[in-house]
């Protein structure tokens, strides 16, 4: 899929989130290309990265495969699965671990859960007040911890512009 197309495909998704709640299609649109490598990466329609929690039922999860950037090597207990952990040249350890993340019916569901989210986690207090500007809301979300990529913001800031030139 080329990322006209993908922005084409899921772009009424993230439209409607935009008008139910207020966050701009554009970070949503951003971080679903980003967390889904454009659709490449999305089993079980799952766009965005969100992990599932221990009581989510088995049908709704799903194991799989990422990596973690942390700040010790004494992590292990939290995933259930580690396959490597490297020290990186910044003094943090790079994981590759099987971790639980959440599974959707279709893509729908999991715009409609992900915006959910934001809402649903008080970290993001401070994202939600610049919700309408992708930007802003990009560098909030980042910061709340939203992933452990350390250059997480800079990355969404830069597929929204992409996003933006795309007609």
């Amino acid at each position: 899929m080329t990322k006209k197309e993908f922005i084409t495909k899921y772009k009424p998704f993230a439209l409607e989130t935009e008008r139910k709640i207020g966050i701009s299609h554009l970070f949503i649109l951003a971080q679903a290309a980003l967390e889904s490598g454009w659709g490449e990466r999305a089993p079980g329609n799952m766009f965005f990265g969100v992990k599932a929690k221990k009581d989510t039922p088995i049908n709704k999860k799903q194991l799989i495969r990422t990596t973690e950037i942390l700040g010790t090597p004494n992590e292990k207990s939290k995933f259930p699965e580690v396959i490597s952990i490297t020290k990186r040249t910044d003094g943090k350890y790079l994981y590759k671990v099987r971790d639980w993340f959440m599974k959707y019916d279709t893509p729908e569901e999991c715009f409609t859960d992900h915006a959910n989210f934001f809402f649903r986690n008080k970290r993001y207090v401070k994202a939600l007040l610049v919700k309408s500007d992708p930007y802003k809301f990009a560098e909030e979300v980042a910061k709340a911890g939203y992933a452990t990529a350390p250059n997480y913001a800079e990355s969404l800031k830069k597929l929204i512009g992409e996003i933006e030139k795309v007609k």
